[in-house]
């Protein structure tokens, strides 16, 4: 038994910042933020939307997409680092919202940017294990709610969004692998400022060492592109697409660069996005699925980098 995306499906808030609006509250620029960054604007969550809000949209188009219906659904995964409340979990809140009743399973996982490509993981060895059959699986954030938007190094790279795909069990291969790793020895260089159990004073914000960061995420993302092909016998010539996590577009070109790959085979959202974490792989997934550019029978590459730190990439044949 394998699992394969059926179905994909996005969904970005209605209001867009730009880098001229950005640039009226902190002194930055449009030309300095896209220079460094490929960004030129982020949607952002209005005042009465919450994650679970934007995911609940994003699994509609999903599920439209693949031909189901809410109740065939038998395993929800949300990936997210902004949940709407400590307990329940958004994935039971977004099952209420759908009006899931079959009793099916439903959890979040939390691995910051790279949350969406560990839920696909554990939703493909469910499926894989004949605990599943069809499993939605989605990532969403509301990162302005943890956004420092003082800190202009730092309140530049955030958007909020959700993507999300229905996973169902085939004959054939879909998911060819998973690869997933962390090293919480760097949790000072990307973290939030306070929680639950560690307490903190005031507003607890996303804190960043910029410089350190992007120099582990390039090296990293180096190092899973040679495992995961490695692994599974593939040449890089095999990949059609690479689908990267969507932080900056200095590290999307190096990963490419390392792939030998021209960008017009790479799908970039960052510029219209920004960084949504744990959404903006499932979000560029949709986006060239629902534009065309992805195919049946391409070689599809997904993988990204987070706070932990936490990266892993999974490798599908499109079907």
């Amino acid at each position: 038994m394998y699992a394969k995306i059926s179905g994909t499906g996005g969904y970005l808030p209605e209001r867009i910042m730009s880098n001229q609006e950005l640039a009226a509250t902190v002194d930055t620029s449009d030309e300095w933020i896209t220079e460094r960054t490929g960004i030129r604007q982020r949607h952002l969550a209005a005042e009465n939307q919450t994650t679970s809000d934007l995911a609940t949209m994003a699994a509609r188009q999903a599920i439209e997409a693949a031909g189901v219906s809410a109740n065939d659904i038998d395993l929800i995964i949300i990936a997210t680092t902004t949940p709407d409340l400590v307990f329940p979990s958004t994935a039971c809140l977004v099952q209420a919202k759908l009006e899931i009743t079959n009793g099916c399973p439903a959890f979040d996982v939390q691995a910051v940017c790279s949350g969406f490509v560990y839920a696909l993981s554990i939703a493909n060895n469910f499926i894989r294990a004949g605990q599943a059959r069809c499993a939605l699986v989605i990532g969403a954030e509301t990162l302005s709610r943890i956004t420092d938007w003082t800190d202009r190094s730092n309140c530049i790279l955030w958007g909020d969004g959700a993507g999300a795909v229905i996973l169902t069990a085939t004959e054939t291969p879909g998911i060819i692998a998973t690869h997933l790793h962390a090293d919480g020895r760097h949790k000072d260089l990307l973290h939030v400022s306070g929680g639950v159990s560690a307490g903190g004073e005031g507003a607890h914000v996303m804190k960043m060492e910029g410089n350190a960061v992007f120099r582990v995420a390039v090296k990293t993302l180096d190092a899973i592109v040679d495992e995961t092909l490695a692994a599974n016998g593939m040449q890089k010539s095999d990949v059609d697409w690479l689908v990267p996590h969507q932080a900056n577009i200095r590290i999307i070109q190096a990963t490419a660069k390392k792939l030998g790959m021209s960008m017009d085979n790479v799908v970039v959202t960052v510029d219209k996005h920004a960084n949504t974490s744990a959404a903006s792989v499932p979000l560029a997934l949709d986006t060239a699925v629902r534009d065309g550019r992805i195919k049946t029978g391409d070689v599809v590459l997904m993988e990204a980098f987070g706070g932990g730190f936490t990266w892993g990439s999974v490798l599908m044949k499109w079907a």
